[in-house]
């Protein structure tokens, strides 16, 4: 005990020693770690993949982790070797070899796992076939997008006047130049604006043609390789299962085998609805040429992204000007607003200072006018002569005793003479 540590250690170095393990450790034990989330014994996953996972116990998740550890052919020979000794192997050991008892195991586990995704993956491919075909119905169908399009020629004409003018058309990739092209006089305004400004005033209705092109920005998202590519894994998951149902049919099956009848039902169902998504794609295929021969890019070898992108990103940059032109406009209009509340609020603080002019001028008028109209009512009532007259009398009272005076001095002067 000394030497090897504790009663737990010689219990583990014991255990070590009975359990059998040829796999690789690594492998093991990522085996282990998958089967202690999925919280099965080894029957109960067994019992799942012959009954076709009914009660829903193996999820598309755990499948697909289940599928990275199919026994191989070297792992099967060796677990085969020392199948006496199943009691003593490992975990993921006797894992591997009780799967590898299941006939035909992994194209059962293959099949179920694509019959779990099939609606899944078929979801995710019919949009992406739609949005195409829509799109491509819209710009052929579009006759606001026509008209628009008549405009920029006209307008490029008239620009290019002397020099490239009279073109009968132009190249679907240079559509987007247009915000390129900007303003000698205002950096901010470019030919994209200019042109709105002629379509609100002339050609209004043609300012609605967003509403008619609703599927492109889904349509620019798909890339047709990739698309084709997915349908293709979709027919040749359906024709492996159909390969591995037949297979199927031939052996003789275990009570709880149920891949035949479930298999059956699957393939009837699933090859209806795939039918009609490559179908559609066809549909779409043809739709989308037809598309680019109308736009005349029939010689062109644009994918379904880079040529509706070419209008998703026209009609982001149509959307950004209008707002722009909208923006100013109502700069525009706040300033005129803010200069015309200037202009009254001046005129009202010069109408308030002359009115404060005409009071005070008017203050002192009135103080004027009291002393004439005092002078006015003394007149009419003779109250003014009597004051004259009394003023007269002092007055000549007081010339009449100054002469006096003046006599007597000269009379004594006289006399002392």
């Amino acid at each position: 005990q000394k030497e090897l540590g504790s009663t737990e250690d010689i219990y583990l170095a014991s255990r070590k020693v009975k359990e059998l393990s040829v796999i690789d450790g690594r492998r093991a034990q990522n085996c282990i770690i998958l089967l202690s989330k999925l919280k099965l014994s080894n029957e109960e996953i067994r019992q799942a993949i012959l009954k076709m996972d009914e009660q829903e116990d193996l999820a598309k998740d755990m499948l697909e982790q289940l599928l990275k550890f199919i026994p191989e052919k070297s792992d099967i020979d060796l677990l085969e070797e020392h199948k006496h000794e199943i009691e003593r192997m490992a975990r993921a050991d006797r894992f591997l070899y009780e799967m590898s008892r299941i006939d035909h195991y992994q194209q059962r586990l293959q099949a179920l796992f694509f019959k779990k995704k099939f609606q899944e993956r078929l979801a995710e491919a019919k949009p992406k076939v739609e949005a195409i075909l829509l799109a491509s119905r819209e710009l052929i169908r579009s006759k606001r997008l026509r008209q628009m399009l008549e405009v920029v020629l006209a307008i490029g004409n008239f620009m290019n006047k002397g020099q490239r003018g009279g073109a009968y058309g132009f190249r679907v990739a240079s559509l987007n130049k247009i915000a390129d092209t900007k303003s000698s006089i205002d950096r901010n305004i470019s030919l994209l604006h200019y042109l709105i400004m002629i379509l609100e005033k002339h050609f209004p209705d043609i300012l609605n043609m967003p509403s008619e092109l609703q599927h492109l920005p889904e349509a620019a998202k798909v890339n047709l390789a990739e698309l084709e590519k997915e349908v293709g894994n979709l027919r040749r998951g359906l024709r492996a299962v159909e390969v591995e149902l037949e297979y199927q049919k031939r052996q003789a099956r275990e009570p709880n085998d149920k891949f035949v009848p479930v298999m059956s039902d699957f393939i009837t169902v699933s090859s209806f609805s795939f039918s009609e998504l490559e179908d559609q794609l066809n549909e779409a295929r043809d739709k989308f040429s037809k598309a680019l021969m109308h736009f005349g890019e029939q010689d062109s070898k644009m994918q379904p992204d880079e040529f509706f992108g070419i209008f998703d990103t026209f009609l982001q940059a149509f959307s950004e000007a209008r707002q722009d032109l909208e923006a100013m406009r109502r700069r525009k209009e706040e300033e005129e607003r803010r200069a015309r509340m200037e202009a009254m609020l001046k005129e009202q603080r010069e109408r308030e200072r002359w009115q404060r002019q005409r009071k005070a001028h008017a203050g002192s008028a009135l103080e004027e006018g009291g002393e004439f109209d005092d002078l006015v009512s003394a007149l009419r009532s003779g109250e003014v002569f009597d004051k004259d007259l009394c003023k007269l009398k002092r007055s000549r009272k007081r010339s009449g005793s100054q002469a006096l005076e003046v006599t007597r001095e000269r009379a004594i002067s006289r006399l002392n003479y």
